[in-house]
């Protein structure tokens, strides 16, 4: 077999390449052309590569397998971390909502518990005011625990006595999202939350409004509750003033000096001092009450309110001798008829004619004083009545050493006679506080 090949010499024009084959008498030739062998060539190399490929690939197998088992692992391994990480993410979250929830429901509970303690220092606070009512005479307007106000704390005190308001509070602890839309009164003393803030947030506004309304309620009673003891000292003390400025026994021991004092220093709790400030004022009233009870015993009052005194106490010109002499009482122009009334409670001990006096009446007001009632024209008790302060114990008149229609009036202390005059004025004195 012969090939020949012919290449062109001039230009870029090839020949085609003619392979010749000669078989004994026979020839024959084919001539290739470019692109036939360019096929040819190209599936020779495609048949190579696939070869390579192939041999490539049974070798390298168990390499790829492992590969590929591994990423697909690592894959997995990478997901269960991302799930793991979820859930504690969950699980935080979860915890932080218990935590809030049971912290919410801790400060329900003390709000609740406070709430509780001002209604219980509200019902013993009433009977206290009733009796500085009538004691000192003025009480603050009302206990801020059972009275609205149209102040910042109305709401607040408004809750206290109302059971609704009470479950809205507890409702906070349920639903924080919808916090400020719940029907609780104390909500409109907050500040308006920002758009940022969370329902957190605002539920942690609401309860530092509500803490520092209650906590001005505490002060309030307690504030009162001082302003009361200090009122009835002060009536107290102006009772007593008045009656050791006349002279007159009073058996107290208030006003002893309580500057010799000492001991450690203690603090106290809210409760501990809204108790010790219920004890001071029961204490001061107690103390008002007794000066008031030994004020009321003494010979005080007017026995003619509004006529004017004719003779006083002491030595004046008798109106029948012309002489000196002394006047053991007052006398005040009274018309004949006119009621006359005991100027303190006591038991009549004389009640008829009495020589000078003419119709007499005497009433023992206890601790040796009594007083008389002289120049009557009638008497309505008998001896042994009781009566009380303002009782008519019978009518003016002239009876008796008399020169005009009059009442005379004595006081008595053990069997002396007394200027009445100072139990007036001592009277006048403390009508206010008694």
């Amino acid at each position: 077999m012969n090939v020949t090949g012919q290449s062109a010499v001039f230009g870029r024009r090839k020949e085609p390449h003619t392979v010749i084959i000669a078989r004994g008498n026979e020839i024959r030739h084919f001539t290739i052309r470019p692109w036939l062998a360019a096929f040819i060539g190209s599936g020779l190399a495609a048949i190579a590569i696939g070869y390579l490929l192939a041999t490539s690939y049974l070798v390298l197998r168990d390499d790829l397998i492992g590969a590929t088992t591994a990423r697909q692992a690592r894959m997995q391994q990478a997901y269960e971390d991302r799930i793991s990480a979820l859930r504690a993410q969950v699980d935080r979250i979860t915890s932080r909502q218990l935590l809030d929830q049971q912290l919410m429901e801790t400060k329900v509970s003390e709000l609740l518990q406070r709430q509780t303690q001002l209604s219980q220092r509200h019902g013993r606070l009433g009977p206290l005011f009733e009796r500085a009512e009538n004691d000192v005479g003025t009480v603050p307007a009302e206990d801020p625990a059972a009275t609205a106000k149209p102040d910042k704390r109305a709401d607040v005190t408004g809750s206290i006595n109302q059971p609704a308001q009470t479950y809205a509070v507890a409702g906070l602890g349920a639903d924080l999202g919808t916090a400020d839309t719940r029907p609780f009164s104390l909500w409109s003393t907050r500040t308006d939350p920002l758009p940022s803030d969370s329902a957190a947030d605002r539920a942690d506004k609401l309860f530092v409004s509500i803490n520092q309304s209650l906590k001005s309620i505490e002060n309030d009673q307690l504030s009162r509750i001082s302003t009361l003891a200090d009122n009835a000292y002060k009536s107290a003390d102006a009772i007593q003033q008045a009656l050791q400025a006349a002279g007159l026994p009073v058996d107290s021991d208030f006003g002893k000096n309580e500057s010799d004092v000492g001991g450690p220093l203690i603090p106290l709790d809210s409760s501990m001092i809204f108790d010790s400030k219920v004890k001071e004022l029961d204490e001061a009233l107690d103390t008002l009450d007794q000066l008031k009870k030994e004020a009321r015993r003494l010979p005080l009052a007017n026995p003619a309110p509004g006529h004017s005194v004719t003779s006083p106490f002491g030595v004046r010109t008798d109106p029948l001798l012309g002489t000196a002499a002394l006047h053991s009482g007052m006398d005040f122009r009274a018309p004949i008829g006119m009621a006359a009334k005991v100027t303190a409670p006591g038991i009549v001990t004389k009640a008829g004619w009495n020589g000078g006096y003419g119709r007499m009446v005497e009433v023992d007001h206890g601790n040796g004083f009594a007083t008389r009632y002289g120049h009557l024209s009638e008497i309505d008790v008998t001896v042994g009545e009781k009566l009380d302060a303002g009782a008519i114990i019978g009518k003016t008149g002239s009876s008796g050493r008399s020169t005009g229609p009059h009442l005379h009036y004595e006081v008595r202390h053990n069997g002396e006679a007394i200027d009445p005059l100072r139990f007036l004025t001592v009277g006048r004195k403390v009508a206010q506080y008694l």
